[in-house]
């Protein structure tokens, strides 16, 4: 805004006492001072305000205006309420200075003049972003990316002075401008946008973390499929990035808001476009995937990893190790309401959920992705991970090294389920709500083509292990197809529930009319390998009161829990229960 529009506003209470040759600066920002040097906290072009209580006699005018005229500030507006009217020599140092001056009504709050300016000044600024956001993504959509979601959230921070991040459906920093947000609260955001966009709200969303405050936008993906009122939330909600500010939008002009979701579409160009450069990597893994399946001869399938292996390693050539992860993403039976036909495809829903599982949650950027080649098969989603060499200290690569047991001197390069999703199974959880579920399974890495197959029905059957187990979100790994986990799945429902039923209902109908804690006793029995003093001591109990409990359940079941085949079908029964 312009120094004159500052008298064509009656409210401000503002009277012209010098500088009339100047009222075309231009002012952005304001400053409240009444300090004798303030030039530490100017940086130019702002009206400053002042009560004058810095001045003590006339000799301290000068070196006050000559400081402000020096940081290129755009006029001074001095308050009438402490001294009534304003001194000459502050008039004329002004005037030597050309610095304008403005006499402020002692009826006016220096606060009125501040808000007003801000807001005057903000609304220009959203004007000339908008005006620079939408020059950007013509740039972009007809062309290469003009420097990605980092340009346009960089104008976020210098014209709105505005905070704000890009992040993956589990709370990963794609892009950000300035101090990165920690990485707890990036997750939780996450989640709370998942479960916003599940529920039906309307966008913006708004959170509060650690007593900040954040809105939150979704980032449509624009490639897939038809608009998003026609299109079941579910197809999108695990792979929709969205856009984190630091601020609370739920007051903002209409203005703003527009100009946030054209942010939110610019940004979508850039989704657009690493989703296409993912073409590729996904071509890869689908024939290596359908050679796999179909028993082609190992030098067939070698081939055709001699062709993925520089595009998912650059500069290596070849992997010496490849590990198969396979998900699937379950969605109940009924539609989503207002969305009647058939169900969402998992398919694709994995596909997405999947690259970005793998992705290393500490690697920030749109491309951080170049590992990952992920197929889809029917309602699975199957990945292709490379595993590069361990390094030895000599520098030598050990194409040997056996990932279930890594060498002390090379770091373990392989996947594990757990750790997997140790990070975003909560963000996940909120967006799979009430009605989906996610289970994953990861093979053991093998080191030839031969090995494919095996690993590819190793990371089948450990899914379904997965599968069996309650949660929203759950991951099995290949060790765990060596125990007694592998059966459990594999057991008829019909099965389980009479097999449960003759050991655990007389326990659980004698605790719910004694109150006598039949069920965990007999857990910290087993899990104390049926050590009487371990267990009496984890229960807080005596050993005699302990053995009287042991004689009860025993005298109920007629088992004898010194027996180990009682102990193994009371062991199995409460993990199938």
């Amino acid at each position: 805004m312009r120094l004159r529009a500052l008298l064509d506003t009656d409210a401000l209470g503002l009277r012209l006492l010098g500088g009339d040759d100047e009222l075309d600066r231009s002012v952005r920002g304001v400053m409240t001072t009444d300090l004798r040097d303030p030039s530490r906290y100017l940086t130019g072009g702002e009206l400053v305000l002042t009560g004058l209580a810095w001045r003590r006699d006339a000799t301290d005018s000068e070196p006050f205006v000559r400081i402000l005229a020096g940081a290129g500030v755009a006029g001074l507006a001095a308050g009438e309420a402490e001294l009534g009217d304003i001194p000459d020599d502050l008039v004329e140092a002004c005037a030597r200075h050309r610095l304008p001056l403005f006499a402020v009504n002692e009826t006016v709050a220096f606060a009125t003049i501040t808000e007003y300016v801000v807001r005057q000044v903000s609304g220009e600024r959203a004007g000339d972003l908008a005006a620079v956001v939408d020059r950007h993504r013509r740039l972009m959509t007809s062309g290469p990316a003009g420097g990605g979601p980092e340009v346009v959230l960089d104008l976020l921070g210098s014209d709105l002075d505005l905070q704000a991040w890009v992040l993956s459906p589990t709370g990963r920093q794609i892009a950000g401008a300035g101090a990165p947000l920690p990485g707890p609260a990036a997750a939780e955001l996450a989640g709370l946008h998942l479960a916003a966009v599940r529920t039906g709200r309307r966008a913006p969303y708004r959170a509060a973390i650690g007593g900040v405050a954040y809105s939150l936008f979704p980032i449509r993906n624009n490639s897939r499929g038809a608009g998003p009122a026609s299109r079941d939330v579910r197809e999108s909600v695990l792979s929709d990035w969205l856009l984190a500010v630091e601020a609370d939008a739920s007051d903002w002009p209409a203005a703003r808001l527009d100009l946030l979701q054209g942010v939110t579409q610019l940004i979508a160009v850039e989704r657009d476009r690493r989703d296409a450069a993912r073409t590729v990597r996904r071509r890869l893994a689908q024939e290596v995937l359908e050679l796999v399946q179909a028993g082609a001869p190992p030098a067939e399938i070698a081939a055709r990893l001699r062709v993925a292996a520089p595009v998912l390693l650059p500069g290596l050539g070849s992997a010496p190790h490849w590990q198969v992860v396979v998900a699937r993403v379950d969605w109940d039976e009924q539609d989503a309401p207002g969305s009647p036909g058939s169900g969402v495809a998992g398919g694709p829903v994995a596909q997405a959920l999947l690259e970005e599982i793998l992705v290393d949650p500490a690697v920030t950027g749109p491309d951080s992705a170049d590992r990952i080649a992920v197929a889809h098969s029917g309602d699975e989603a199957v990945a292709l991970v490379p595993l590069p060499a361990v390094a030895l200290p000599d520098g030598e690569a050990d194409d040997a090294a056996d990932p279930e047991d890594p060498q002390p001197s090379g770091e373990d390069p392989a996947l594990h389920a757990d750790v997997l999703l140790a990070a975003v199974g909560a963000p996940l959880a909120a967006g799979l709500a009430d009605d989906g579920r996610l289970t994953l399974g990861v093979s053991a890495s093998v080191h030839s083509p031969e090995g494919l197959r095996g690993a590819l029905e190793e990371a089948r059957h450990a899914r379904r292990v997965a599968a069996a187990r309650p949660g929203r979100v759950c991951a099995a790994g290949h060790h765990e197809l060596a125990s007694h986990v592998l059966l459990l799945p594999f057991v008829p429902d019909d099965v389980r529930r009479a097999f449960t039923a003759r050991l655990l209902d007389p326990l659980r109908d004698y605790d719910r009319r004694h109150r006598a804690e039949l069920i965990p006793t007999l857990e910290s029995f087993l899990d104390c390998d049926g050590s009487w003093t371990r267990c009496a001591a984890r229960l807080h109990l005596h050993v005699n009161t302990l053995r009287y409990r042991i004689g009860r359940i025993e005298q109920l079941t007629g088992r004898d829990l010194s027996r180990l085949e009682d102990k193994l079908d009371f062991f199995l029964a409460l993990r199938m229960s």
